[in-house]
């Protein structure tokens, strides 16, 4: 089975940016669809990007307002998110996750291996 180490986040001013990563391993990654989602206190988990096999982006949520990119190497096993412009609103921790089908969806029922999350904390 899949399994997911995310590394990458920190705290971070507002406006500053972090790369988050996920390291992969397993048989089945490079043909699954990943998703990244973020949970802050008090708050359900949310979709915040996705990606499908081959690369190809699924719509990001509406709060990224175009300041993340989602992508993928499949050859490394690894999939980052880049996050820009960061908000103190964007403050969670952040988990990447494996669907369960190559194309992928935004919802969160839908994935089925969850990496460990990574706490990104932005902050004057």
């Amino acid at each position: 089975q899949v399994r997911l180490v995310e590394s990458g986040g920190g705290l971070v001013q507002p406006g500053g940016s972090l790369r988050l990563s996920c390291l992969a391993s397993g048989r089945t990654f490079s043909s699954s669809a990943m998703g990244w989602f973020r949970q802050a206190p008090g708050k359900e988990r949310e979709f915040v990007a996705g990606i499908d096999w081959k690369g190809a982006p699924m719509p990001y949520a509406d709060f990224v307002n175009g300041r993340f990119t989602i992508s993928r190497d499949n050859a490394k096993n690894t999939a980052t998110l880049q996050m820009n412009s960061l908000e103190p609103e964007d403050t969670a921790v952040y988990y990447c996750a494996v669907h369960k089908e190559p194309w992928g969806t935004t919802h969160i029922g839908e994935y089925n291996a969850w990496g460990q999350g990574t706490q990104v904390t932005v902050s004057s």
